[in-house]
């Protein structure tokens, strides 16, 4: 295998904890990245657990095609973005189903390509697409957008503290073609704080304004409960503020019947609860699995159980 596409599944034996995995069980895994967990929740389901493994990226589906070709009939793979995760859970006889996975974070082989366009530290086109096939791109954006634009964007998805003064730079230096050309303006604008590479939050601001991370989250989140059996489980690994305020936020409107407003007297939404949060507080990598896998440090990881 392609040194590129080694990879360590993050939280690995709390998320098989956390959705109860258990021999003969039916998963989805919306984000099959390099086939970590899918590997392993078919393994502990064995023998006849199924999993149906979801990615919009070509290269993911293709690895996992050869790595994981020995489960046969148990594994079903899709190339597709999860935001359609009821119908192809339908159209592949995955409804209901025992559990639902989300990691939301980037694979190391996406990480790790310079060409992919996500790294700080490796040269590459400012690309940042999750789908290949996908129209925008991070060039796009840094040298099309007005400077106001590349604020907002900076400041609501990156929520970093110095978008107008790197929004500035941007526009100044334009164009800019390559990751390393951009994160040099951004670190020179942005000035070094602590251990984190100054242009972070900005990549990240970039990566999720071309991929729609947060509006896609937010439209699968209701699927996943819609996909589960009773008793089901949906476990979601975040690795930001943003998302996991999203998580934290459908799962506690999710585990309540009546979500009116607390000024309505009488209750008019007719909401009856669908989940119950089983993780209070997200799980976190241990100090050992930090040390072991860096990238895992700022992961949470919350789980809940369909009603």
């Amino acid at each position: 295998m392609n040194r590129s596409w080694l990879h360590s599944p993050v939280l690995l034996n709390e998320v098989l904890d956390g959705l109860e995995v258990k021999a003969g069980g039916t998963y989805i895994d919306c984000t099959l990245g390099a086939g970590g967990h899918a590997r392993a929740i078919l393994e502990r389901s064995n023998p006849n657990g199924r999993l149906l493994g979801i990615d919009q990226d070509s290269a993911a589906i293709q690895l996992c095609e050869r790595q994981l070709v020995s489960y046969g009939d148990r594994l079903t793979l899709v190339r597709d973005s999860f935001v359609r995760l009821e119908a192809n859970a339908s159209a592949e006889g995955f409804t209901p189903s025992d559990g639902v996975l989300l990691d939301l974070g980037l694979s190391s082989p996406q990480l790790d390509s310079g060409e992919r366009g996500f790294s700080l530290q490796k040269d590459g086109p400012l690309d940042m697409r999750m789908d290949p096939n996908g129209e925008m791109t991070a060039e796009h954006l840094v040298n099309e957008l007005t400077e106001a634009e590349l604020t907002d964007i900076i400041v609501k998805y990156g929520e970093e503290p110095r978008a107008k003064a790197i929004a500035r730079a941007i526009v100044r230096t334009r164009p800019l073609r390559t990751t390393l050309q951009l994160a040099h303006v951004v670190a020179r604008a942005a000035g070094r704080r602590g251990r984190i590479h100054p242009a972070t939050r900005t990549f990240q601001a970039l990566r999720i304004a071309v991929n729609g991370e947060l509006e896609a989250l937010s439209t699968v989140l209701p699927q996943t409960v819609a996909v589960l059996a009773r008793g089901g489980r949906v476990a979601i690994i975040s690795f930001h503020s943003l998302e996991d305020r999203l998580v934290k936020e459908f799962m506690a409107r999710e585990s309540h019947d009546c979500i009116c407003p607390p000024e309505v007297p009488v209750c008019a939404c007719e909401h009856k609860r669908t989940l119950r949060i089983l993780s209070k507080k997200p799980a976190r990598p241990t100090a050992e699995e930090v040390r072991q896998n860096p990238r895992s440090r700022s992961a949470k990881l919350r789980v809940a159980e369909r009603v």
